[in-house]
């Protein structure tokens, strides 16, 4: 996503805080960072997955959780893609170590949005103030838009969770005009009482800014936003996604926001404040950056990044 818009002020200045690229956040959470990392040296992080070196802790779903299936490392979504229906509840799988789990995906932004601006413009409480209903998202100088690589990764992860014999939902599926509004999408999310919801994007940072970060709902108490409830279990989702993000695609956390932790805590975002169950958000690079872009425009790369995803959300669901 591209900090424009709704849901996508800019985050507050980094603090200078902790030695450059270097985490220890497992002391600062003792026992809830499962699955992260310590950087040291890490360089220039890019040329496909870092050049640095980077400490992982298992993040207790092994590589072997999620399988790879070779068939789905290319361009191509895995498997046929149902035919989409708004909100609709995607079969899970007959048995597994989810079965009874509910998931909801949230592909950020819709491939339409650019076509209904006056739509998407129109204001939405969001708890703390109004703010847009949603944006058309970022892409990459070439054109490969946040929109399509947000539903690519979703359908990937989707195969992956319904594996586990999780019941997965989708916010969007290209299946409407525009939309939903991102108070619709956190609504969506609570009607459904998902065990875990992740909101998957991509973002529009400037060049040379590179990696991922996770973000997480702060505390909010104002409106129709009660986060209090949430945003440890969210801390818990958020972490073991970013530890598992790390062993599973290589990518390091943001350059640019987070203070090297890939984890950052915001309160601006419409997704997160009207949430009543665990979610987050996860930025999987920068598509404004060339060596970002090369990663999220590869087919085997977004396999990697919603097994990554998914490896996290079952760690989290696993307990």
């Amino acid at each position: 996503m591209s900090y424009v818009g709704p849901d996508f002020d800019p985050p507050q200045p980094r603090r200078r805080r902790r030695r450059a690229l270097t985490v220890a956040a497992a002391a600062l959470v003792p026992g809830a960072l499962l699955g992260w990392v310590m950087y040291e040296a890490v360089g220039d992080p890019g040329d496909g997955g870092g050049s640095g070196t980077a400490a992982v802790r298992s993040s207790g779903a092994s590589s072997s959780t999620t399988p790879t299936d070779s068939s789905t490392t290319d361009d191509k979504p895995p498997g046929p893609t149902p035919t989409p229906t708004a909100d609709s509840t995607s079969a899970p799988a007959a048995s597994g170590p989810l079965k009874g789990k509910v998931v909801v995906i949230d592909p950020g932004h819709n491939p339409d949005n650019f076509q209904h601006t006056a739509e998407i413009n129109q204001k939405v409480n969001i708890g703390t103030n109004w703010k847009e209903c949603d944006t058309t998202g970022t892409s990459t100088n070439d054109g490969y838009t946040e929109a399509e690589f947000t539903l690519d990764v979703a359908h990937r992860l989707r195969t992956l969770l319904q594996r586990q014999g999780a019941t997965v939902k989708f916010t969007q599926d290209g299946d409407r005009p525009w939309g939903p509004c991102v108070d619709e999408r956190a609504r969506i999310g609570n009607d459904a009482h998902a065990d875990a919801v992740v909101s998957i994007h991509a973002d529009g940072a400037g060049a040379g800014q590179r990696g991922f970060h996770v973000i997480l709902p702060g505390k909010v108490d104002e409106g129709a936003a009660h986060t209090g409830p949430i945003v440890a279990p969210s801390r818990d989702l958020g972490e073991r996604i970013a530890g598992s993000f790390v062993r599973v695609t290589g990518s390091a956390p943001s350059t640019y926001v987070g203070d090297g932790t890939g984890l950052v805590t915001r309160k601006d975002l419409g997704g997160l404040n009207l949430s009543t169950v665990p979610k987050v958000f996860i930025e999987c690079g920068n598509m404004r950056d060339s060596k970002d872009a090369a990663q999220l425009t590869s087919g085997a790369w977004r396999q990697k990044a919603a097994r990554g995803i998914s490896e996290g959300i079952v760690s989290f669901l696993h307990g």
